[in-house]
């Protein structure tokens, strides 16, 4: 059984915003890292605190934030920033 890989609406907007080479850098990793994987979290990393329940994967200096849907088998990625930036944000 493989995950499917899904983005917000959100995440795409931001995505959108970035430049080609960092796209280019974060479609490419998302594909080789997660589509059709059946353990997407060996590559990421719980959060802890007020972020309890979203993971964290790291793709250069960019962070993607995702939740897991485990009965229907979907990593949401919801939120896509900066590393200087994503922690910041209430």
């Amino acid at each position: 059984m493989f995950y499917q890989v899904r983005f917000s609406e959100s995440a795409i907007k931001q995505i959108k915003k970035l430049d080609p080479l960092t796209k280019r850098l974060i479609k490419n990793w998302v594909i080789k890292n997660l589509v059709d994987t059946d353990n997407p979290r060996l590559q990421g990393k719980a959060l802890t605190g007020r972020l309890k329940g979203v993971w964290r994967y790291r793709v250069g200096d960019y962070r993607l934030f995702a939740e897991f849907k485990d009965h229907e088998l979907i990593v949401l990625i919801f939120e896509v920033a900066h590393r200087r930036e994503i922690y910041r944000r209430p």
